[in-house]
């Protein structure tokens, strides 16, 4: 079994931050494998450019891996292995939720601060 969600988002994470390794690239795509491209929500994030197409597609990945373990009977022996992505793709999910929340204060405090740097130099372009 493979961390396809996980997978399909450090693609998505590369897009967006840059500067990784192809090498790292290619080993995403390898535990992707052909969810890389077959259409649907693995293959979208993987490909996703900025962070609200990123957050959106994990979300809707996890809903399918939540669908996913819903359906899987209580006795077969890929239950534990699903449980547990489930509880770490919730913690991802929470985490990732912060990081954009405190990307988006940042940006808003920072027009803020140049504003209130105009408040005390009033003539001065910076």
């Amino acid at each position: 079994m493979a961390c396809h969600e996980i997978a399909a988002l450090r693609l998505a994470m590369m897009n967006v931050l840059g500067g990784f390794e192809e090498s790292e690239r290619a080993h995403e795509l390898a535990e992707l494998g052909p969810l890389a491209t077959a259409p649907g929500p693995l293959a979208a994030l993987s490909k996703a450019r900025d962070l609200r197409d990123m957050r959106a597609g994990y979300e809707t990945s996890l809903s399918l891996l939540e669908e996913r373990l819903a359906k899987t009977a209580m006795e077969a022996r890929e239950r534990p292995y699903l449980a547990t992505l489930a509880v770490f793709t919730k913690k991802v999910e929470l985490d990732l939720s912060a990081q954009i929340a405190g990307f988006t204060r940042l940006c808003r405090e920072l027009d803020e601060m140049h504003d209130f740097i105009h408040e005390l130099y009033p003539g001065e372009e910076a």
